[in-house]
């Protein structure tokens, strides 16, 4: 995927050359076509900026690295899952950097003796299902979560599974 880049102001540009030292180029999302489809979540209605990136971490020292640079560049962060919400609560301020947790998809791990999973937090609700079922578990979402939304976008505690 090419990248065009958005018109670089000083700042933006130091948060760019900031970001690009700790991820990857493919992981900072910068052409205004792709940034404004994480400007807001299913709440079209509610007000939502222009963010000045799109970060997409896979590991948590990405995240450490993403978070640093903007409290350093005094750069708001919005974090977003899957942009299923339908508050307006993941959307962009501008200026801002998105930072989209999709990447980071790995169930770390499933323990059935204690029925919790531990998994990152775009982990889509239909997977983690998947995967406790072959333990003989469950894992019973919000239904109209069920194919596309995170289980652990927010900052809730781990997943709870229910003997099947």
């Amino acid at each position: 995927m090419s990248r065009i880049e958005a018109p670089r102001d000083e700042v933006t540009g130091n948060l760019l050359d900031r970001l690009l030292d700790g991820l990857p180029a493919e992981a900072v999302l910068t052409d205004p076509d792709v940034t404004a489809a994480y400007a807001h979540d299913m709440a079209s209605f509610c007000p939502a900026g222009t963010p000045a990136a799109v970060v997409l971490p896979r590991t948590v020292e990405q995240v450490q690295h993403v978070l640093r640079t903007a409290t350093e560049l005094r750069v708001p962060v919005v974090p977003q899952g899957a942009r299923t919400g339908l508050s307006g609560a993941a959307n962009a301020s501008d200026g801002c950097l998105v930072l989209s947790l999709t990447k980071m998809d790995r169930i770390l791990e499933i323990s059935p003796v204690d029925r919790i999973a531990v998994v990152e937090p775009g982990v889509v609700n239909a997977v983690l299902s998947r995967a406790v079922a072959e333990h003989g578990l469950s894992y019973p979402p919000d239904p109209s979560s069920w194919r596309c939304a995170p289980s652990a976008a927010t900052s809730a505690p781990p997943p709870v599974v229910c003997a099947a």
